[in-house]
């Protein structure tokens, strides 16, 4: 089992930066790929970026070139630098988790999710 507690997030007006750290504890070994996803109310959850744990990235296209993430195996963390945030980025972030040996793209096979954390743009 892997546990996965997400920090970071708040409001920032448009145009502005936000970070995200993600902690994973439990059976870290088997982590692959971590990744960030996000749902904003009334939508469906979108990946925005993931990571495996050669530090290959993948992002969606809402983000791609706004967004950065990052990962320290050592510590089992994941980041999510995002920048020049917009509006439509307004939503819950949550942390996840693929220990399946799916590819990190795979979206609808991460097992394991944090909590999430709030992010608002505001215009």
């Amino acid at each position: 089992q892997v546990q996965l507690a997400e920090s970071g997030g708040g409001s920032v007006q448009a145009g502005g930066t936000l970070s995200l750290s993600c902690g994973a504890s439990g059976d870290t070994d088997s982590i692959d790929c971590m990744a960030w996803f996000r749902q904003a109310p009334g939508k469906e959850r979108e990946g925005v970026a993931a990571i495996s744990r050669g530090s290959i990235t993948y992002y969606g296209d809402s983000v791609q070139g706004r967004f950065t993430i990052s990962r320290d195996n050592a510590k089992t963390i994941a980041y999510l630098q995002m920048n020049r945030l917009k509006p439509e980025d307004s939503a819950s972030y949550y942390c996840a988790a693929n220990t399946r040996r799916f590819a990190c793209s795979a979206w609808s096979k991460y097992n394991f999710w944090g909590q999430g954390t709030q992010v608002t743009v505001s215009s």
